[in-house]
């Protein structure tokens, strides 16, 4: 009998444990876990002064620009991703943009979701463009620039903040660090497009890759209503190859399909007459 009921309840404890995960608490639990423990073996790398993995050959910069067949100076466009600390750099080639390169971000701070307020760690979520007065070659962690956070969507939701920028070290309080190296591979690239005539660098931060399995698994959370509208604008550039021209309307990130002509544009109140992706 006493067997039985302590089967009956490691049974019921299995099961409570299982449903829990399955809930969007277990969800946003599991990915807790999965950024900690990344953060914890990016710093421990990063003290050892080894390579973080996923990065390029930083060494091999000359090659891998001919292999791709681009230089510093076209036009470029950033994409992060907080969950799998991944930040892509995107080269424009032949009238569309091509993926040059994925390097590891060695700390950001906070947990899934969008900045909120000042002095609550978060790094951003959306869309956000990066012009000359961002940049801060005199960073002390190494070079830096701006994000431009709060954009006209995060002020029209009263969110605060200042100075989330991308920089070298591996070090955040709500910022994107991604390694002195690595920072000045994407600095190459920024500068040189904002002096060839790029007058913003469009930079899209999103809390996951924008996957419909992603989705599904994260459709209970708090942010699953915001999540979905970056993926509108995620899968937008996934079909065409350009950013989109990214607004806000009516509260909302709204899209229009992009255009060489428009990959620099702000982001700024507008509603476009048909929204692309919003259907």
């Amino acid at each position: 009998m006493l067997r039985s009921l302590l089967v009956s309840l490691v049974v019921l404890a299995l099961a409570g444990g299982a449903y829990f995960l399955f809930s969007p608490q277990g969800r946003q639990l599991i990915d807790r876990v999965t950024i900690n423990w990344d953060r914890a073996e990016y710093k421990a790398l990063h003290r050892a002064d080894k390579p973080l993995p996923g990065t390029p050959d930083l060494s091999r910069f000359a090659a891998r620009l001919d292999r791709a067949g681009v230089k510093p100076g076209l036009p470029v466009h950033l994409r992060i991703y907080k969950l799998e600390s991944e930040i892509e750099l995107w080269v424009q080639k032949d009238g569309r943009f091509q993926l040059f390169a994925t390097y590891p971000i060695c700390m950001w701070s906070g947990r899934l979701g969008p900045k909120l307020k000042e002095g609550d760690r978060q790094a951003p979520e959306g869309f956000y463009t990066v012009s000359k007065d961002a940049l801060n070659p005199n960073s002390r962690m190494h070079l830096s620039f701006n994000l431009g956070f709060p954009n006209v969507y995060d002020r029209g939701k009263g969110r605060t903040g200042s100075f989330l920028m991308v920089h070298g070290g591996c070090a955040s309080i709500g910022c994107y660090a991604v390694t002195d190296g690595v920072v000045d591979e994407i600095w190459a690239f920024v500068t040189k497009a904002l002096d060839n005539g790029q007058d913003r660098i469009p930079v899209h931060a999103f809390p996951f890759r924008m996957t419909e399995r992603n989705m599904r698994l994260r459709s209970g959370d708090q942010w699953s209503g915001f999540w979905g509208d970056l993926k509108k604008g995620h899968d937008l550039f996934e079909r065409s190859g350009v950013p989109p021209k990214v607004s806000v309307c009516e509260g909302r990130y709204a899209f229009e399909p992009g255009s060489l002509a428009t990959v620099a544009s702000a982001v700024e109140q507008h509603c476009p007459p048909e929204i692309a992706g919003n259907s």
